[in-house]
């Protein structure tokens, strides 16, 4: 996480570094192309709006969805997820602000569309779990 986050609320720093490692796990379950990973950041009842828009409930439907995606058109897609607000709703329950960059596969910045993502993340009796979430497409503007 960088120095440069916006923290509202009491969140204690082991809170913060729960929370950020949620967003670096699920980064790299992305860029390794692992659906079971990705879907293990997310709660078993959980609801997510994709990038294009499909509103997926649930763990097992995140990972069925997730899979063929990475395999055909995300499969040269990687990205880099950075925290950039972190806002506490209840106590547990943290609304995180995400600005995700598309990179090559060795972590360099690379054109294209950007991801602008809110995920709400709460302590779960299997740890720290994405319960909502939207990520947001942003295209690049043209010149």
């Amino acid at each position: 996480m960088t120095n440069d986050v916006l923290v509202v609320g009491d969140i204690s720093d082991e809170t913060r570094a729960a929370v950020t490692g949620v967003v670096k796990a699920l980064e790299k379950a992305f860029n390794d192309k692992d659906a079971a990973a990705l879907a293990g950041q997310f709660a078993e009842r959980t609801s997510w709006s994709n990038a294009m828009g499909t509103r997926l409930d649930g763990r097992a439907a995140i990972e069925e969805s997730s899979g063929p995606a990475m395999r055909d058109f995300l499969r040269d897609s990687y990205a880099r997820y950075d925290v950039v607000k972190l806002l506490e709703l209840a106590p547990e329950v943290i609304a995180v602000n995400v600005a995700q960059e598309p990179t090559d596969g060795a972590g360099t910045p690379v054109a294209g569309a950007r991801g602008a993502t809110l995920y709400v993340i709460a302590r779960q009796p299997d740890g720290w779990k994405i319960v909502a979430g939207q990520n947001t497409a942003v295209e690049p503007p043209t010149a």
